[in-house]
């Protein structure tokens, strides 16, 4: 690795982690400048899934004043990892052809379902007045889903996981933003172990990108504190519409 490609995944770090932080999306920053220094696209995802851990748990910490207290989240960390390393098995055990074309329309049905989410909560019932065990079921189903796909690949997991979350958690956008930021650190942490373990992680490349992902996910986590919930959904979406088009576009090229 030359300097050239240093400054080029330093830069990317840091755009990527204040992304992820904001809206999520970021590895569609880093994996891209991971395959222009040379790496083969696996382990650029690999290594590229290792990079990014360090800017979630900044963002945890800049969001941490948002989060709910007590422990009210605790039941979704074990479907959190257990999703993550699903995704995980198929990303090193499968081909990924097929995947790469379902990904873009998760990404944009994600998207639709955040922007339009007034209407679908009048359709399927606003979340206070939903029982608390469809709740909990319909979380749970939520995450999972959303950390499968953060394992497998990742762009947009932060997309995907407000979208769910803001249909039905009766609270902010802020606080939705928060915990969503938990459920990325631990998706990165658990994708870290594992592909430490059995990824063909380029560290070189990781030592680069991760202290700059980690500076970018604190700045961005205090800017989200700052934004207006409209301004902070309308960017939401509107990364997610152009993250899912550009996935679309790749597969079918």
């Amino acid at each position: 690795m030359d300097l050239s490609d240093a400054a080029l995944l330093v830069a990317a770090g840091l755009a990527a982690g204040t992304v992820n932080a904001v809206a999520g999306g970021g590895s569609l920053i880093t994996f891209p400048a991971l395959i222009a220094t040379g790496l083969p696209p696996v382990p650029a995802n690999v290594s590229n899934s290792v990079s990014v851990f360090p800017g979630y748990v900044a963002s945890v910490a800049g969001s941490r004043m948002d989060l709910p207290r007590g422990r009210a989240l605790w039941p979704l960390l074990p479907t959190a990892v257990l999703g993550t390393a699903v995704g995980c098995v198929l990303l090193l055990a499968t081909p990924a052809r097929a995947f790469e074309l379902v990904v873009p329309f998760l990404v944009l049905g994600a998207t639709a379902l955040l922007a339009f989410q007034d209407p679908l909560r009048r359709l399927v019932g606003h979340p206070a007045h939903l029982s608390p065990r469809r709740r909990t079921v319909t979380v749970q189903a939520m995450v999972a889903v959303g950390t499968v796909y953060g394992g497998y690949f990742g762009a947009a997991l932060g997309v995907m996981l407000v979208a769910g979350l803001a249909l039905v958690l009766d609270t902010t956008l802020a606080r939705v933003s928060a915990i969503k930021n938990l459920l990325s650190a631990v998706v990165g942490l658990t994708t870290l172990v594992v592909f430490a373990l059995f990824g063909p992680v380029d560290w070189a490349a990781v030592a680069v990108v991760a202290p700059a992902t980690l500076v970018g996910g604190y700045v961005g986590a205090r800017l989200v504190r700052r934004l207006p919930p409209v301004v902070l959904r309308t960017l939401i979406v509107v990364f997610g519409t152009v993250i899912g088009l550009y996935l679309l576009t790749r597969a079918l090229s």
